[in-house]
C-alpha cells in the first residue's frame, strides 16, 4: 500500500506492506467542510455560546486583544480576524485600539512574512500586530499565585485590553488533553516564570496529563484557572480536517464555547486499532508543525498509546529549523551526557537543583520524550538533523520509512503487526476495547 504521510509543505510518500497492517490508515473521520466558512465565523460571533454578540460586548470599548495562534498552528486566521476586526469597529472600537496580539508562548516571534502568513496582509498592514515575549518580564503583569504554587505572569498588552478576545485551534493535544480555548492565554501570552511551574514533572507525569484527557487532567484545570484569572471576554476557536478545511466553528464563552469544540473534534479524531501493535508509522503533521525536533516530539507521543511496550515507532519529520530554541539544544545535550533518557524520574533524582515542580525552559518537551522512550524504540526519517545529532536525542536515524520498517519487522518476526498515522498528533489513536 502506498500511503502519503504528512511532512513539510510537500508529503512523503512510502510503500507499506499490506499483510502486515493490522487496519486502514488512522485518520480523522469525515467531517463535512463548511461551505462557507468564512459566513460561518461572521454566524457564530453574531450567535455566540454563553456570552452576548461580539457587537454588545464591544460597545463603550475604547481598546481590544486579539490573541492568535503562532506560526506552528495552522488557525484559518485570514478568515477570523476580518469579522472581528469588521465587528470591534462597527461597534465603535477605534482601529488604532485593537492589538493583534501573537500568542507565541516561549516560541521565537513571527516578523515580516510570516507575519503576513499568519493574518494576512491587510490585517499585517493595517493593524498593530505584536509578538508575545515569554522572557521578558516586565512585559507581564502579576496576577497572584495559583492554590497549587503557580505564579500568573500574563502579557500586559492583554491584561490591560478593555476587551480581551482569543481564537484558536481545537485539536488533540499531548499533555493539555485538547488544545484551544484557555491555551491561548497559558502558554500562549503567560511569561516563563508561569510555564516552567506548570510544565513542571509535577503536572506533566500525571496520568491524566495526556492526550484527549480533560477530566482529572492537572495540566487542563491549572491553565484553565489561570485563563479565568486572567479574563477572556469572548473566543472564536475551530475544527479542521485532514485537508486543513473548517469543519467547525465556535465562538462565546471561553469554556462553553470550547467544550463544545472539544466534543465536535473528540468524535472525529479518534480512531481505534484491535490491539497494540509492534510498529507505528507516522508524521508530525507536516508544516508547521514538524520544523523541529521540540515541536515533533508531539507525533511520537500521539502515537504511544497504540504501540506494544518495546516496539517501535517511526517518525517522519522534516526538522528544517533543526532542534528547536537554543535552550532547548542545551538540555538535550546535558541529557544525553547524563543518560537521563532511561527513567521518568531519573531527572529530579539525579539533579537536585531541579526540583520536581518547576523545570527549565523547554524541558517540559524533554520529559514526554522520556515518557515514550521508556515505552519503545525510536527511529527518525528526516532531511533537517544528520544521524550524529539525532543520537544526542537518543533515536535511530533511518534513511528511509521502509527501511526503517524493514528492519523492524524483522526484528520482530513474521508475527508483527504495523499500523500508520499520515497526519500524526491531529488523529487520536485507541486500541479498542482496552
Amino acid at each position: 500500500m502506498q500511503v502519503t504521510l504528512e511532512y513539510g509543505k510537500t508529503g512523503l510518500a512510502v510503500t507499506l506492506p499490506d499483510d502486515r497492517l493490522i487496519a486502514p490508515p488512522l485518520a480523522i473521520a469525515d467531517a463535512v467542510p463548511l461551505a462557507d466558512p468564512a459566513a460561518a465565523i461572521a454566524d457564530a460571533i453574531r450567535n455566540p455560546i454563553g456570552t452576548p454578540p461580539l457587537s454588545e460586548l464591544a460597545k463603550g470599548k475604547k481598546t481590544a486583544c486579539i490573541v492568535i495562534c503562532d506560526i506552528t498552528r495552522p488557525v484559518p486566521n485570514k478568515l477570523i480576524l476580518p469579522e472581528l476586526t469588521r465587528t470591534l469597529e462597527a461597534a465603535g472600537v477605534p482601529r488604532d485600539g485593537i492589538t493583534i496580539l501573537n500568542a507565541t508562548g516561549l516560541h521565537r516571534p513571527n516578523k515580516g512574512d510570516e507575519m503576513v502568513e499568519l493574518v494576512g496582509e491587510f490585517i499585517a498592514t493595517t493593524y498593530k500586530c505584536v509578538n508575545h515575549h515569554g522572557k521578558v518580564l516586565h512585559e507581564h503583569d502579576y496576577l497572584g499565585t495559583t492554590p497549587n504554587g503557580v505564579p500568573m505572569w500574563i502579557d500586559n498588552r492583554y491584561t490591560t485590553a478593555d476587551l480581551k478576545i482569543t481564537t484558536g485551534l481545537i485539536e488533540p493535544h499531548l499533555m493539555a488533553g485538547y488544545s484551544g480555548g484557555r491555551k491561548l492565554i497559558c502558554p500562549g501570552i503567560a511569561a516563563l516564570e508561569t510555564v516552567k511551574r506548570w510544565h513542571s514533572p509535577r503536572f506533566l507525569e500525571h496520568p491524566k496529563a495526556d492526550c484527549g484527557s480533560v477530566d482529572g487532567n492537572p495540566v487542563h484545570e491549572e491553565n484553565t484557572y489561570i485563563a479565568l484569572k486572567a479574563g477572556c471576554d469572548f473566543i472564536v476557536n475551530v475544527c479542521i480536517d485532514g485537508k486543513r478545511r473548517v469543519t467547525w466553528v465556535g465562538a462565546g464563552h471561553m469554556i462553553e464555547a470550547w467544550q463544545a469544540g472539544v466534543q465536535f473534534c473528540r468524535d472525529v479524531v479518534k480512531a481505534g486499532v484491535p490491539e497494540p501493535v509492534d510498529v507505528v508509522v507516522t508524521s508530525c503533521a507536516g508544516y508547521p508543525l514538524d520544523t523541529s525536533w521540540y515541536q515533533a516530539v508531539k507525533g511520537l507521543t500521539g502515537a504511544l498509546p497504540i504501540v506494544k511496550k518495546g516496539g517501535t515507532i517511526i517518525l517522519a519529520a522534516s526538522l528544517t529549523e533543526g532542534l528547536g530554541s537554543p535552550e532547548f539544544q542545551e538540555l538535550l545535550d546535558e541529557y544525553s551526557k547524563k543518560g537521563l533518557y532511561k527513567s521518568l524520574k531519573v531527572a529530579t533524582v539525579e539533579r537536585e537543583t531541579r526540583p520536581h515542580d518547576t523545570c527549565e525552559m523547554d524541558e517540559w518537551q524533554l520529559v514526554m520524550l522520556q515518557k515514550v522512550l521508556a515505552h519503545c524504540r525510536v527511529k527518525v526519517v528526516t532531511g533537517g538533523l544528520s544521524a550524529e545529532v539525532l543520537k544526542t536525542c537518543s533515536v535511530e536515524a533511518a534513511a528511509s520509512v521502509e527501511e526503517a520498517l524493514a528492519e523492524s519487522l524483522t526484528e520482530y518476526g513474521p508475527a508483527a503487526k504495523l499500523a500508520v498515522i499520515p497526519k500524526g498528533p491531529y488523529v487520536m489513536p485507541y486500541v479498542m476495547g482496552a
